[in-house]
């Protein structure tokens, strides 16, 4: 039988003030964390039923001699047929890292394909913005740089009347972006940012979700808070122009709505709120209620057939919610967000359960949303325990250590909102589940369960005695001995044993 120190408890608003300090603090570093792990990509843009076309032969390396050959047809041959072919030839050598760098280094080879580029004749035209493509997939920053002469061009015939041209610049634009900070030096005075926001009321979706593609790409890199996402002036940036209301827009629900679009701009979305600069002015454009009502039709969607996509789309847009619903701004704003309605927590219910069945590793991201909303809400609590939703919540706790701490979380949220939310926790699957998280080997999980057990006895004395009665204080010895639990099982014990 365990028997420890004995002293004297601390008052009930004092030790439910640390537990809120030291889970904001954890959730602060987490959500660090999240927008440090964020990825920048590139994308490959090639027509297949060209490359068909040229007989699938197989790209081949083309040394000093040849690129010049193929760069002297391009401007002396004959026919423009004979031209098309020898810069089809060259773009299908540059699908090669070797010959990438001996073009970028060859004299003379980067102004030819630029004048290429800006000719009267549109198949020139369009194979060379093909081998610009090309050159801007490299990993290589030395070959982006390479492209510096062309960006003006590409940015200029982004207010163009061909939607595949269009599109084929963007992508390109868009590989150019994450690769060279010299290249973001020459594309933000050339007003990239204006040429983007002219772009996003196209017509065409391809043209579209290839804009998403590129504006996501500047709003990942590094100098994006500071010299991207601010509104200095009318329209040189993210949030002086007209984009975050388009955004919106296209994630609008209904008929018009575009999967491959809305996937690309929640993404631009989300870095936008990551960088934290002015998520006021987004809840002012709506942006709450156009993210709610998006998941509401997300859950539909899953409800009505199997293969939907839309995994794709859910987890931008859950971290856009969970991420505007941190904002101190939200304080002020209160109900006027238009998520205290219950339909909010059914569909992220049923979001929580396709996931489980389709694609776990997006639990996390439902759970964090839901994290966010009973946190501030005892409304959203309430809709919790009026639904009969602990349960189906607790379900959850086997699928990994990440889920059980949110989980945990979660029911920490609705325990601290006091004794009437506790007496409603308590009886039930709850103890059970506990005792059980408590001998995980994971020390965040223990430590989760811990705060949400001094929660319950605080609140709820019967919650301590079937503790006891379920030989919970043996359960708690196993981690007298761990430095990190130490202080928190003593606390819990000296709670127990005083009720």
């Amino acid at each position: 039988m365990w028997s420890g120190r004995q002293g004297r408890l601390r008052p009930v608003g004092c030790v439910v003030e640390e537990l809120r300090c030291r889970r904001r603090e954890r959730e602060a570093a987490l959500r660090k964390a999240r927008r440090e792990q964020q990825l920048i990509s590139k994308r490959l843009l090639r027509d297949d039923a060209s490359e068909e076309a040229e007989g699938g032969c197989v790209a081949m390396i083309l040394g000093e001699t040849e690129i010049q050959h193929f760069l002297r047809l391009t401007q002396q041959g004959t026919e423009e047929k004979e031209r098309e072919r020898a810069l089809v030839s060259l773009r299908r050598g540059l699908q090669h890292p070797e010959t990438q760098q001996t073009f970028i280094w060859l004299e003379g080879s980067m102004r030819t394909l630029v004048g290429l580029l800006t000719s009267n004749q549109a198949l020139l035209q369009l194979e060379a913005a093909r081998c610009l493509h090309e050159l801007s997939h490299s990993e290589q920053s030395a070959v982006a740089e390479a492209c510096l002469p062309a960006t003006s061009y590409l940015l200029t015939y982004l207010s163009g009347h061909s939607s595949d041209f269009i599109e084929l610049c963007l992508y390109t634009l868009g590989n150019l972006i994450v690769e060279s900070e010299a290249v973001r030096r020459q594309l933000l005075p050339q007003g990239i940012v204006p040429a983007l926001a002219a772009c996003i009321q196209s017509p065409h979706l391809t043209v579209l979700e290839a804009l998403g593609y590129a504006l996501s790409q500047l709003l990942q890199v590094k100098e994006a808070p500071e010299m991207i996402i601010p509104s200095p002036s009318a329209d040189s940036s993210v949030l002086g122009s007209t984009l975050p209301e388009h955004i919106l827009r296209l994630l609008q629900p209904g008929p018009k709505l575009n999967l491959g679009v809305a996937v690309e701009f929640a993404w631009c979305l989300h870095y936008i709120i990551c960088s934290q600069v002015d998520n006021t002015l987004l809840i002012s454009h709506g942006g709450l209620s156009t993210l709610g009502l998006l998941l509401l039709d997300m859950a539909g969607a899953v409800q009505r057939t199997e293969d939907t996509g839309l995994e794709l789309l859910a987890c931008p847009v859950l971290r856009c919610l969970s991420n505007l619903l941190t904002e101190a701004a939200m304080e002020v704003v209160g109900g006027q967000n238009q998520l205290e309605d219950e339909r909010v927590v059914v569909a992220l219910f049923i979001l929580l359960q396709f996931f489980l069945q389709k694609q776990p590793s997006l639990l996390p991201e439902g759970l964090w949303l839901l994290n966010n909303l009973t946190a501030n809400s005892p409304s959203f609590c309430t809709s919790l325990l009026s639904m009969d939703l602990i349960e189906p919540l607790l379900q959850l706790l086997p699928v990994s250590n990440v889920v059980s701490i949110l989980v945990l979380t979660v029911l920490c949220n609705v325990a601290e909102k006091g004794p009437a939310y506790c007496q409603r926790l308590w009886p039930g699957p709850l103890l059970s589940c506990l005792i059980g998280t408590l001998a995980s080997p994971d020390i965040e999980v223990v430590g989760q369960s811990l705060e949400l057990l001094q929660l319950l006895f605080l609140y709820q004395p019967e919650a301590a005695k079937d503790f006891l009665q379920q030989s919970g204080l043996q359960v708690l010895e196993r981690h007298q001995e761990e430095a990190q639990l130490q202080d928190r099982v003593h606390a819990l014990q000296q709670t127990a044993l005083h009720q």
